[in-house]
């Protein structure tokens, strides 16, 4: 069992091959007038990445909260961020960007606390105290409750996703309309 576990590990591209996933620019793609040679360079790691994606025994879960859980920046799950913007599109998803100062505690004093941000935070931590959530927010616990509240009584859904299910056949079905037609003009015109 452990060693099938090390093979999994392992496995994964994006771990064996960081200079490639975390390359500038795959965080930052080319843009049409930029120099050829950069798009060019761009192009072949976009298809080694999407090769390493296609091998790993991960990609399909990797896929799934790529679209529908996870905002995340730069090449995952054998898309780009502009494919897998498509993609939501297609099916309907939204996804929040994450508000990393707020998760990390980091607030400017006599900043205006966000309702929204306050439902989102409670929602994404039904567990933490009151009194928690308000020194993450950097606000007063009367404020943190006041908005709760307000919330409740307007009935309100969690404003973190106000998106429809969607399965991973409705993902997988997505990501072979966007991606598979790309790939196939990339290795045509290559």
């Amino acid at each position: 069992m452990r060693a099938q576990a090390t093979t999994t590990q392992s496995a994964t591209g994006c771990l064996e091959s960081k200079e490639l996933f975390q390359h500038r620019l795959m965080e930052d793609p080319p843009t049409s007038n930029a120099p050829a040679d950069e798009r060019r360079h761009y192009m072949m790691m976009v298809r080694k990445a999407q090769n390493l994606c296609a091998a790993c025994p991960l990609m399909q879960s990797c896929l799934y909260d790529a679209i529908t859980k996870f905002d995340v920046d730069g090449f995952a799950a054998g898309t780009t961020r502009k494919q897998r913007t498509e993609i939501r599109a297609r099916l309907g998803v939204r996804v929040e960007p994450e508000d990393f100062d707020t998760l990390a505690g980091v607030t400017a004093p006599h900043r205006q606390v966000d309702h929204q941000e306050v439902v989102r935070l409670r929602n994404a931590n039904p567990h933490e105290s009151l009194e928690t959530l308000a020194q993450r927010l950097g606000c007063s616990l009367s404020t943190v409750k006041r908005h709760l509240r307000k919330n409740r009584h307007e009935g309100n859904v969690s404003p973190i996703r106000k998106t429809r299910v969607v399965s991973m056949r409705d993902v997988l079905t997505a990501y072979r309309e966007v991606v598979t037609p790309a790939r196939t003009s990339a290795n045509r015109a290559a």
